[in-house]
């Protein structure tokens, strides 16, 4: 687990654990701080090398371990073994250097801060930093207390907040490293400063007379960092993520006091983060579920890995442009096909602006950027789909039109190939009657914009084969999204939910409710977006498009969504349809950012004689309307399991992060408490509201969608 080696005065502490990657836990501290305690006792030692055994360095802590800490006292205790060892490192007389080999996070890159020394590998793939934020945690092994001690308050906070993780060239610019080495190089490097005139056994912090660099609390960046910085923060979090908020304070009291004792403030605030619900219900969705997701722990077994090599695509718009982009990242040859030669090259023309924009960024070389568009050949031509491994039909959201290009297609691709269409809302089913077979007819419904959306909902029609959903989900890790598996259904899951969310927002604006009160409530429960501002981002034509197609395939069965006569006549008699065309329910003025437009007032009173809802209220009908419709989706098995409803909803339309998903939602609010108040919901908004049958016995038998955490874990 920990190796220690003696060579020429120096000892080498290598991290070398029974599993796929180092981390903090109960059975690895006691064989770290022994090490620890034998390098500083052998007089014959006089200096250390921590390096890792493994491709990355060390991972952090184990959450797995985390998440059974059901106590404050016992995650105190965790804080304070890592506390004591790393602290044994900055003050047991001798230095340590952190031989970075591969990456270091969170926890991992805590305890390089520890050491007096760190170089890294020059190896591509190595990441530095916290990604904490990103989970509703933050640094709890001295992170808040080491790095603003060494790069300064304001570099330190914003490093913290934001969750970056560095290249060894970048952390070396940054100050987060001292020094980068070869691979090979790495331990002689580390060798050569500990033998050096160089090396230092004290930390900063520990000499007299240390300042934090740049300024200390009180200073002029201190006060700039913790006024005008608190309020920013407010602003980008809106009040529902208790770790940045911990973060500035950790910051502004122990950077007041002694390291020791800033490091037991941390402590504190990590434990009341911890084991608050923002926490556990983002580690449940962002960590375990996604990486089980991600894994493919639901794909169908006994059906063979599918090794692709070829890919035709229907549709050159922004959708098919999108999905052609990242199968030729993956390294894929791609046909794009449509309904004329320059159509098809407009799709090419638009990876080749997000290789630009990858290169300027310099996540990709402009001659891996060029070997990867000559892969992309446009066309209109059907038979070069002969050789395709898989089809992805991503053309205009009309019956019709997809029937006609799924019978050209068949004619020409091999009988055993998968056709995926890529329909946001028609029942994969349906499609699926064009089809001579339907066995291989699936839906991948991806989103907009494809390069920066994780997510792709899998539909499976009622015909659609193991085999085919084994290679759906094959094609769907090797481009890196991350997949959820629905059953059919009119708009799936992902879209179907979505909706009451945008119809909720218009059926507020019909009631009178002040536009704005209705975006800004939006934003405030943790939407991306408000509804109004959604709905023009979809595009109000295309929803009114769908809910006649809709109308037209449910016949006498359709019930009209709450306000859609909003919709109608925002297209029909005014001709606002979005954003596309700089008119909807926002103004986008060329050379002034977007406003909500002030005809709205004029076309939906406003009652502005009556009080107007509270936010609370707004919010509650926002999010609670979304939550109904995911347990609809439960209850009917369109969406099979609550981890993929969480997921589908976090990274599908960016339901609330801070919930951990719909789903985990409703589990935190109480599932008696979610049907109590949606009852009052319906009574006075309408029928809407009104829980499931499913949900009511959960209810009565006072059941959770989740087992508690600390069992889970």
């Amino acid at each position: 687990m920990i190796n220690y080696e003696v060579s020429d005065g120096i000892a080498t502490i290598t991290w070398d654990m029974d599993r796929p990657q180092n981390v903090n836990n109960a059975e690895s501290y006691p064989a770290f701080s022994e090490a620890i305690n034998r390098a500083l006792q052998d007089q014959s030692v006089t200096g250390v090398i921590i390096t890792s055994g493994k491709r990355d360095f060390h991972a952090g802590a184990d959450l797995n371990a985390l998440m059974r800490l059901s106590d404050a006292q016992q995650v105190m205790e965790f804080c304070a073994q890592w506390h004591e060892v790393n602290r044994k490192i900055e003050t047991g007389g001798k230095p340590f250097v952190a031989a970075i080999n591969g990456s270091a996070l969170g926890g991992g890159y805590e305890l390089c801060l520890s050491c007096h020394h760190r170089i890294a590998s020059n190896h591509a793939g190595l990441r530095i930093g916290f990604p904490e934020i990103k989970l509703g945690l933050f640094p709890g092994g001295g992170g808040t207390q080491r790095l603003p001690r060494m790069i300064g308050l304001r570099a330190a906070a914003k490093i913290l907040l934001e969750g970056q993780l560095f290249d060894a060239k970048t952390a070396f610019d940054r100050d987060l490293i001292d020094g980068i080495a070869t691979a090979d190089g790495l331990i002689d490097a580390a060798r050569a400063w500990l033998m050096s005139d160089a090396a230092d056994s004290e930390k900063p912090w520990d000499k007299h007379g240390f300042k934090i660099p740049g300024g200390d609390v009180w200073s002029q960046v201190g006060m700039q960092s913790f006024t005008a910085g608190n309020a920013l923060l407010h602003a980008k979090t809106k009040g529902n993520y208790p770790a940045h908020q911990a973060i500035m304070s950790c910051l502004y009291e122990g950077l007041q006091v002694p390291i020791d004792l800033g490091l037991q403030i941390e402590s504190r605030w990590f434990a009341n983060v911890l084991l608050g619900n923002v926490a556990k219900n983002m580690i449940r969705t962002f960590f375990f579920h996604m990486k089980d997701a991600n894994k493919l722990v639901s794909r169908p077994r006994g059906n063979p890995v599918t090794t692709f090599q070829t890919v035709g695509i229907l549709g050159a718009g922004m959708m098919g442009a999108g999905i052609a982009h990242a199968a030729v990242t993956a390294g894929l040859d791609v046909t794009l096909l449509d309904t004329t030669l320059d159509r098809a090259k407009r799709g090419k023309d638009y990876c080749q602006s997000l290789f630009s924009d990858q290169i300027k960024h310099g996540h990709i070389s402009e001659q891996n950027a060029k070997a990867m568009l000559k892969k992309l050949k446009p066309t209109t031509d059907f038979s070069d789909f002969a050789d395709a491994q898989l089809i992805i039909e991503a053309v205009f959201e009309d019956r019709d039109v997809k029937g006609d290009v799924t019978r050209k297609t068949e004619a020409i691709i091999k009988p055993e190939v998968v056709f995926a269409s890529n329909t946001s809302t028609l029942p994969i089913t349906s499609l699926a009657e064009t089809s001579q077979r339907p066995a291989n007819f699936i839906g991948l419904h991806f989103f907009s914009p494809v390069h920066r959306m994780k997510l792709v909902e899998i539909i499976r029609g009622k015909e659609t084969s193991d085999s085919s959903l084994a290679l759906a989900m094959d094609f769907v890790k090797l481009i890196g999204k991350t997949p959820i598996v629905v059953n059919d259904s009119r708009g799936f899951y992902t879209s179907r939910v979505f909706s009451t969310y945008v119809q909720e927002g218009m059926a507020l604006l019909a009631e009178g409710v002040v536009p704005a009160l209705i975006e800004n409530a939006g934003r405030l429960a943790g939407m991306p977006l408000g509804p109004l501002a959604v709905a023009d981002e979809v595009s109000l034509e295309l929803i009114y498009r769908v809910s006649l197609q809709t109308k037209a395939d449910l016949g006498d069965v359709y019930m009209d969504p709450p306000g859609i006569h909003v919709i109608k006549q925002m297209v029909k008699e005014l001709g606002r349809l979005g954003k596309k065309t700089s008119k909807g329910f926002y103004d986008y003025p060329s050379e002034a950012p977007k406003h909500l437009w002030p005809g709205l007032a004029d076309r939906f009173p406003q009652n502005l004689s009556e009080e107007q809802p509270s936010v609370e209220l707004v919010k509650k009908r926002l999010l609670y309307i979304q939550a109904i419709e995911t347990v609809h989706c439960l209850d009917e098995n369109v969406v099979t399991t609550p981890a993929d409803a969480d997921i589908g909803s976090v990274l599908g339309w960016g339901f609330a992060p801070h919930t951990g998903g719909v789903v985990s939602m409703v589990d935190t609010i109480g599932v008696a408490t979610f049907v109590a108040e949606c009852d009052l919901l319906a009574q006075q908004f309408g029928v809407r509201f009104t829980p499931t049958a499913g949900l009511r016995e959960r209810a009565q038998n006072d059941q959770r969608f989740y087992s508690p955490l600390i069992d889970a874990a």
